[in-house]
């Protein structure tokens, strides 16, 4: 995924509608196909994750083909993956367009992660040892040496691991893929959050407490403390949002 950023890195403009140039057919004798959908669907969705695609957009399919050095083949397939993941909206006879998150979606996908993080919390309790658990809490110790001076990106970073990791000790790797899979979508949104948000101030507490709770086995306390942890309500979102085009906005081009 670095590697994908770094192709594409302050390079946003050049992917949008703005020319029709085909890329060196040469390029790509080299590699496989599977390599390089692989390599395109990276590297595309690590710029919108990021949001270096402005919302309603259009992705230039002939220019990322050519930022990329691949052909549009393998770029046409990365983009209809994104488009079904929900990332890129697709209209026949235009082409796709970045797709931006409203208030309710970005509600829907926080009560969405409240409910699998439930899930997985109850299955962690049953199903972790004492030894994974400290592993957990260790994980989280040497989180909060660093966390006072670091950066918000750094503190989404590891927010968004400590709960991979609380989701992985239920034993079911697909709760930590859909967690993944919603992280992906609302980063944008959860780092404006952290950097701004005064909900922030209680999520040092939270994990604490999670921990202790696991640690207890107390699998319906728990659980609901980590709906309440994620939960975000209409007017919380709808200020998130808010601050997370502001700053969108005021990011330079180049």
């Amino acid at each position: 995924m670095a590697e994908a950023k770094k192709d594409l890195k302050d390079s946003h403009v050049t992917l949008l509608e703005t020319s029709s140039d085909t890329p060196e057919a040469g390029r790509t004798g080299l590699r496989r196909p599977a390599d390089s959908v692989l390599r395109a669907y990276a590297a595309i969705r690590a710029l919108v994750v990021e949001f270096r695609l402005k919302p309603g957009e259009r992705v230039n399919e002939f220019q990322l083909a050519r930022q990329l050095g691949l052909s549009r083949t393998p770029v046409r397939e990365a983009l209809n993956r994104l488009a079904s993941e929900g990332f890129l909206d697709l209209t026949p006879n235009r082409g796709f367009f970045f797709r931006p998150l409203d208030i309710a979606a970005l509600v829907h996908f926080y009560e969405l992660r409240g409910v699998l993080e439930r899930g997985a919390f109850v299955l962690a309790c049953q199903r972790a040892s004492d030894e994974a658990i400290e592993e957990l809490a260790t994980y989280w110790d040497k989180v909060l040496a660093q966390y006072g001076k670091a950066e918000p990106d750094w503190r989404l970073d590891v927010d968004e691991e400590f709960h991979r990791r609380l989701a992985g000790l239920s034993g079911n790797p697909e709760f930590v893929r859909q967690i993944e899979a919603i992280d992906a979508r609302i980063r944008f949104a959860r780092r404006t959050e952290i950097a701004h948000s005064p909900r922030v101030v209680h999520m040092l507490p939270d994990h604490a407490r999670i921990i202790a709770l696991l640690r207890a086995r107390a699998a319906d306390a728990g659980g609901a403390l980590l709906v309440e942890h994620i939960s975000l309500s209409v007017e919380e979102a709808g200020m998130v949002l808010a601050e997370a085009l502001v700053g969108l906005h005021q990011e330079p081009a180049g």
